[in-house]
Order: structure tokens, then C-alpha cells, then sequence
């Protein structure tokens, strides 16, 4: 007994302090890992999107700030640089009874470098290879947006936009993982994509809050596609919201300035933590025709030209998250055989078939 009690006690002791080594090698506080926690319906604590396949690509490698299913924002590297755009551009008024944002989606804040340097050690984990440029954002919103019937699943690509310029993406990278954790950004937490559009997915330290900082309810930082407003971290008394504070799509009703007045309306707000922005559509988003500069997903290439047919299938390739010539070949000479392209994409008919139904709506088209 008396040679068995200490190694006993020596197990347990061990038992201890091998989490407690663990959690003292990282430094900051942890956020879990959102990877897996897309949702073909409204979900709390899920993005709800509209592409569910994901074939794209993503940071390269991953670094010591994630540890299993958690990361550590404070352990993770920036793009280097301070580049200036004296250029930016953004206005935000009321024509016609409609809230009009027109901007050139270049930021008011300094960026990284990108393309990202091979000799910027953030190199190592992800070789972003787009460069910013300017975009043509045109946005007719509705002054007091309504939730609609059903809310709506978010695309790959713009979902709202920042009073500082800048474009807002859903929480997913081009692989369908959490773009936070596993992409590295500049030290605003941006980064562009393939046709340029500078952008975030998830809260900024460059997005002005100055009440949110004063321990009372969050200004507003930007608008979602739906109209809605977005709003910092902070609640109606000053505390930072998490996911359980809000409902599927991200938001609750609560009062905020609104129109240049105090109102108790639905609103979203950014949290620590994934979805991080929006998770769904509370109301109806914008059609196609009153918005601009809608950006692709992160880290591809591609273009478009005039002919509405190729598109359609870019459109389709990009939902579906394959490569467009690839899906080109699949789908056969017009008409578009989607049984034998859902057997060489290794995707569901159902879901071929929808792609380009939707994209030819969105193009006019059917």
C-alpha cells in the first residue's frame, strides 16, 4: 500500500496538469473551429448555405494556433505590409425611398501586401495569390427591411457591406472550412479574392465601434444584402453576444440607432466565435440587378465575358464549387446532360440541376 499510494498519487497529479500544459502553451482565448457546421436550413451556430458541395482551395497549411477543434486568434500570423488606398470610396444615402451604398470596395483602413510575398513568413501557411482592386458596388436596400416568410440560405461571395468599405463574406473559406481560423489574413482580417474584392469574414478590428468600445450596444458597421443592419459585439447592456444570445440567422431584435433614431428592430451582430457575421437571410436579399461587385470564392481564378450561356456555367461551377471547365466537359454539348455530369462530379442530380436553374434566373433566363 504504502509504494502503490504514491504512484497513485503521482498519476493523478499528472492527470491534472497535462490539460492544464496544454491550455498554458497557447496564448488567448480559444474559439472553436467551425469546420463542418454548414446547414441546409436555418441553424444556430451553423451557416446556412447555398452552395453545399466544396471543391476549392484554401490556406495551405495550417499553424500552431489551431489545436484540434479549437483556435487562437491571438497565435495567429498577419500579411506584412501597410498599404494605403487613397482612392476608397463609399457614400450611403436615401434615393427614392431606398437606402443607395455606391463604393469602389477599396478599404479607408491600411491593408497587407497582396499578392502574399514569399518572403512574408505568412507565406508558409497560405499563398493568397489575388491582388486588391477596385470593384463597382451599387446597392438599392430597403430602409426598414421586413423578414420574410422564410430566411434564406447565403451565397459563397458577398452577403453585406461595411460602412468602411469593404465587402462582408459568409464564414466560409472556398473549401467549405472555417475561412477564420484556417485562412490568414492582414490585421484587419481581410484579404482579397480571385477577381480582387477586399473583404471579411468575420469581426474586424478595423470596423469603428466606439460605443461597443464604451461598454454600450454596438454602432452599426454595415448592411446585409436583405437590408438589415449589422452591428458590433456588443449587446443592449454593453456585453459581448455570443451564438446562444442569437437566433438562427445571427440577429435579434433589440434597440439600436436605426435611421437616426432609437428603434426596437431585428438586426444582426458579430460575434467572437463562428458564424461569426450572419448565419441566413432574415429577410430578402437584394436581386442581382440592384447589386454590384458580387466577388467569388476565395483564392480561385476566373473571369467572365459577355455571352450570358458561359455565365450561366460559371455561375452553376461556382455554386457547385468546381472547376467551370471541368464542369463544361461534364455537362456534354447543349442540352446540358446533368444525370452524366452528377456521375463524373460525383454530386447529386438534383443538386447539378439546380445550380443552373438558379443561374440562369439570375441571368434572366430560363
Amino acid at each position: 500500500m504504502k509504494s502503490f499510494l504514491p504512484r497513485f498519487l503521482v498519476m493523478a497529479l499528472f492527470a491534472l496538469l497535462v490539460p492544464l500544459s496544454a491550455a498554458l502553451a497557447h496564448e488567448g482565448e480559444g474559439l472553436p473551429v467551425g469546420d463542418g457546421k454548414v446547414s441546409t436550413s436555418p441553424r444556430a451556430g451553423y451557416i446556412y448555405s447555398c452552395q453545399q458541395h466544396f471543391f476549392g482551395n484554401g490556406a495551405r497549411h495550417s499553424g500552431d494556433w489551431l489545436d484540434g477543434d479549437t483556435w487562437y486568434p491571438d497565435e495567429k500570423p498577419h500579411v506584412g505590409g501597410a498599404q494605403e488606398w487613397p482612392s476608397s470610396q463609399v457614400s450611403v444615402s436615401v434615393e427614392d425611398g431606398m437606402r443607395v451604398i455606391r463604393a469602389n470596395n477599396l478599404p479607408e483602413h491600411a491593408t497587407g501586401n497582396f499578392p502574399i510575398r514569399r518572403s512574408d513568413p505568412a507565406y508558409r501557411y497560405d499563398t493568397n495569390p489575388n491582388a486588391i482592386s477596385a470593384q463597382n458596388i451599387l446597392l438599392k436596400l430597403p430602409l426598414m427591411p421586413q423578414e420574410a416568410a422564410q430566411p434564406s440560405c447565403v451565397p459563397m461571395g458577398m452577403i453585406g457591406f461595411t460602412l468602411d468599405g469593404v465587402a462582408l463574406f459568409n464564414g466560409l473559406d472556398a473549401a467549405g472550412r472555417d475561412a477564420a481560423a484556417h485562412e490568414v489574413q492582414d490585421k484587419c482580417d481581410g484579404h482579397p479574392e480571385r477577381s480582387g474584392q477586399y473583404h471579411y469574414h468575420s469581426n474586424s478590428p478595423c470596423l469603428r465601434d466606439d460605443d461597443g468600445a464604451a461598454g454600450r450596444p454596438s454602432d452599426l458597421v454595415g448592411y446585409a444584402l436583405d437590408g438589415f443592419g449589422i452591428y458590433g459585439m456588443h449587446g443592449d447592456d454593453g456585453k459581448i453576444l455570443h451564438d446562444k444570445d442569437l437566433d438562427a440567422c445571427h440577429g435579434h431584435v433589440s434597440k439600436v440607432m436605426w435611421n437616426g433614431k432609437m428603434q426596437e428592430i431585428y438586426h444582426y451582430n458579430i460575434t467572437p466565435e463562428y458564424p461569426y457575421i450572419i448565419g441566413c437571410f432574415k429577410g430578402t436579399p437584394v436581386s442581382r440587378g440592384q447589386r454590384g461587385g458580387m466577388g467569388r470564392n476565395d483564392d480561385m481564378r476566373g473571369g467572365g465575358n459577355g455571352d450570358p450561356h458561359r455565365q450561366i456555367m460559371e455561375e452553376a461551377a461556382r455554386t457547385l464549387g468546381v472547376d467551370f471547365h471541368r464542369l463544361q466537359k461534364a455537362v456534354g454539348p447543349p442540352p446540358p446532360d446533368f444525370g452524366r455530369a452528377a456521375r463524373e462530379l460525383g454530386i447529386s442530380e438534383e443538386d447539378v440541376r439546380n445550380a443552373f436553374e438558379n443561374a440562369r434566373r439570375n441571368a434572366g433566363m430560363r
